[in-house]
């Protein structure tokens, strides 16, 4: 076995990715802290060719060298926004007919195995902080709520982790 070089892993240009079609899914980051796990949202974002990647509250936002260093230019690549209010910009989804999705452990929420996402229904997924979690303010605007089944002792993952489960879960249920 060996590993395949980059020019064998048929990779599409950035213009390539902007032009490509995109899964009807957008990530809403709300008040995450890190620049590391702004940068490998990034990343998941272009893995996944999410939509867009919403920055919400204080989450920080590129130019940042600190970004740039996890997105590994991925920032370049995904389409993304800077909004003040995730309040506001979830309700302009849901007007426009998306399933707002927050990731948290709560009352209520849905194992991620028995998750089955609507056909022709786009999707919003948010992520909350690295301590705090989704605020309740939009706790109370989500359609529903996923939870990554865990069986250690700290049940809890890093916000960039859960992201990479959860969204590789959702693209491989519209693949299949």
């Amino acid at each position: 076995m060996r590993k395949l070089m980059v020019e064998e892993m048929n990779r599409l240009s950035v213009e390539d990715f902007i032009e490509s079609e995109k899964f009807p899914f957008q990530i809403l980051l709300d008040n995450i802290r890190s620049l590391n796990n702004v940068g490998s949202f990034f990343r998941t974002a272009d893995a996944f060719r999410a939509e867009k990647l919403v920055l919400g509250g204080y989450t920080p936002h590129p130019p940042h060298r600190e970004i740039t260093r996890s997105a590994l230019g991925a920032e370049n690549s995904v389409a993304w926004v800077k909004v003040e209010s995730l309040e506001s910009y979830v309700l302009h989804l849901k007007e426009k007919g998306y399933q707002v999705v927050a990731i948290e452990q709560a009352e209520g929420s849905i194992s991620l195995e028995d998750f089955v996402p609507m056909e022709g229904v786009g999707y919003a997924f948010i992520f909350g902080n690295e301590v705090e979690g989704v605020r309740d303010e939009l706790m109370a605007l989500c359609d529903a709520c996923l939870e990554i089944p865990q069986f250690g002792t700290k049940h809890s993952l890093n916000v960039s982790v859960s992201a990479g489960i959860i969204l590789w879960s959702y693209v491989s249920k519209k693949i299949n």
